[in-house]
């Protein structure tokens, strides 16, 4: 007799054979038992987690000869052909391969006719979202009031792809990843029975090999057993299947956590050595440093964790003695070097500058004793400190005068300054400006161009907020020269017909006199004065930088930078009352 993969032999034969779909189950077998059969189940999940077998039990416990019940007999004639796949009247059709309109037509033509010899005739179509978009057209208002004695068990990895049309007529049920305790548990069953001797240490490598799938757990279970023999090694078992060895990992975290740079960068010589693919090895390291984490800030989080017992002991006994931010700290630069892995030609490199920086790591000093680190240094400055803090506030800022002022192009006509006294009687010959609100009175301060600016965004705000782009080219008795950019916003809107009369009449109102504006566009000769607005980014600039030389020099300040080792990086100045 020929062999038959362990996959096969041990296929579920009844609900409670199934392994971490207890809540399908349980749904099913209450819907059997109530009476409350769907004509349609959609059975949806990972690959190898029971889709299929979940089928075959359902369609064997509607069909059973003792009766129908919650499980099936599985000795009964029609239990035995279902379970054999002989049975005429439990159709199992495979989606990939019969996604024709054609197809779906010889199905409808089948389910008119009563079953042979079962009390359902039952289709189960696997992957079936592989079917063309004309097949589940044809197939809808079959599915939507099929006969009473058939019924439709559709099972699909990718239910996405299935049109919403089609799932609103099945009773859909989600099939979960199966937990690794569980696969461990049932691989363990299953190795006793067969006689076999491995250690629970070698099902955990199984396990996680079959990533939550029942089926590939036992293919690769079967792969392990042509390899072994009988009696399974722990060591073989790694070599093997290839997968990074625990005791590597935690040879890894123990020298990272002890601090120990030389182990850390010897466990990376191993891995190279035994063959294992660098980033295959960061991947399980911050798996590793993932649990140690879970571990350190949960507790008991055994159910949060794919670790089976053995391996959550000797996890839980090093996540003991490391700091909880030390651990994040680990995880995150060993994220950043798995990124880095896939795009470098020097992976090992990569890995080992991150065990190197892990291992170096300074450790976090609470706040609470940085704090009191602070006090004795303060207390050992005769109350120095404590008067600094009394008196701190910002220096004011330097002379705005000595600032060096940024240099913008200009037409190559000269600008002449004005003299200040206006001819007598001019103030009768000025023209008020168009508005309906009070023109208010000049104020000066000196900077003639400034009081002009802000006399007209007292009056007219929006053709105020322009002239700041403005530079003044030339102030005289009876010419005003204003230089922008080519293509200003601000250019443009102060030359529209309104904004130009407003600008002439507060002009005219502020220099007492009659007065001719000019808007000129900057070329390349020569230099212009510095608008308003460079002026003010030079002031503050100069500001900041009077307030960090100040705080820099401040005796608290001073102690603090002493004690973090750090540098200043923003000197926010206080408002009136202290306040930020």
């Amino acid at each position: 007799m020929s062999y038959l993969v362990l996959a096969r032999k041990w296929r579920p034969q009844t609900f409670s054979d199934l392994t971490g779909q207890e809540h399908v189950s349980r749904t099913l077998q209450n819907a059997i038992d109530s009476g409350r059969i769907a004509h349609a189940f959609l059975f949806t999940g990972a690959r190898g987690v029971g889709k299929t077998s979940s089928a075959r039990i359902l369609a064997k416990a509607l069909n059973c000869e003792q009766g129908m019940s919650p499980e099936p007999c599985n000795v009964c004639p029609a239990c035995t052909e279902i379970t054999a796949g002989t049975s005429i009247d439990v159709l199992e059709i495979d989606g990939a391969s019969n996604t024709g309109v054609d197809d779906i037509r010889e199905l409808r033509e089948n389910v008119k006719y009563l079953p042979s010899r079962l009390r359902y005739k039952i289709f189960i179509i696997d992957e079936v979202h592989m079917l063309s978009t004309n097949a589940f057209n044809a197939l809808l208002k079959t599915l939507e009031e099929p006969p009473p004695h058939v019924k439709f068990i559709f099972a699909t990895t990718e239910p996405h792809k299935l049109p919403i049309t089609i799932l609103s007529r099945c009773q859909r049920f989600d099939f979960r990843r199966i937990p690794l305790a569980k696969v461990v548990a049932r691989l363990r069953y299953i190795v006793d029975r067969e006689g076999i001797t491995i250690s629970d240490e070698s099902l955990a490598v199984v396990a996680r090999k079959g990533d939550g799938s029942m089926r590939d757990s036992l293919s690769v279970l079967d792969q392990v057993l042509a390899f072994c023999g009988e009696t399974v090694n722990d060591d073989d078992v790694v070599s093997l299947l290839g997968v990074v060895d625990r005791r590597l990992l935690l040879e890894a975290s123990a020298a990272v956590l002890g601090r120990d740079t030389r182990s850390a960068l010897g466990v990376v010589a191993r891995v190279d050595e035994f063959g294992y693919n660098m980033r295959q090895f960061c991947g399980e390291l911050i798996d590793h440093f993932r649990n140690l984490t879970i571990l350190r800030a949960v507790g008991d989080a055994g159910d949060l964790l794919d670790l089976s017992e053995a391996e959550l002991q000797s996890v839980r006994e090093q996540a003991s003695s490391a700091p909880l931010e030390d651990l994040q700290r680990h995880v995150t630069i060993l994220l950043r070097a798995d990124g880095e892995i896939a795009h470098s030609g020097y992976p090992r490199l990569v890995l080992e500058m991150a065990l190197v920086r892990m291992a170096m790591l300074a450790p976090l000093v609470p706040v609470g004793e940085l704090l009191d680190r602070l006090g004795r240094i303060e207390e050992r400055g005769s109350g120095v400190a404590a008067d600094a803090r009394a008196s701190w506030r910002p220096s004011p800022p330097p002379e705005a005068g000595v600032a060096p002022v940024p240099t913008r192009p200009a037409p190559s006509a000269p600008v002449e300054q004005r003299p200040r006294s206006a001819p007598a009687g001019a103030e009768a010959k000025s023209a008020p400006p168009r508005n309906g609100a009070p023109t208010p009175e000049p104020q000066r301060t000196g900077d003639e161009w400034a009081d002009f600016v802000a006399f007209v965004k007292g009056a007219k705000p929006r053709i105020g907020t322009s002239l700041e782009y403005g530079s003044p080219l030339h102030i005289a008795a009876d010419r005003l020269e204003i230089g922008f950019p080519e293509n200003s916003f601000a250019l443009s809107s102060l030359r529209d017909g309104d904004a130009q009369a407003s600008l002439k009449a507060l002009a005219e109102r502020f220099f007492s006199t009659p007065m001719t504006v000019a808007l000129k566009v900057l070329t390349g000769e020569g230099h212009a004065p510095p608008n308003l607005l460079e002026k003010k980014r030079a002031e503050d600039e100069q500001r900041r930088t009077g307030l960090k030389r100040s705080a820099e020099s401040h005796p608290a300040v001073s102690s603090a930078l002493e004690v973090f080792d750090g540098t200043l990086a923003e000197v926010t100045p206080l408002g009136p009352r202290g306040k930020l």
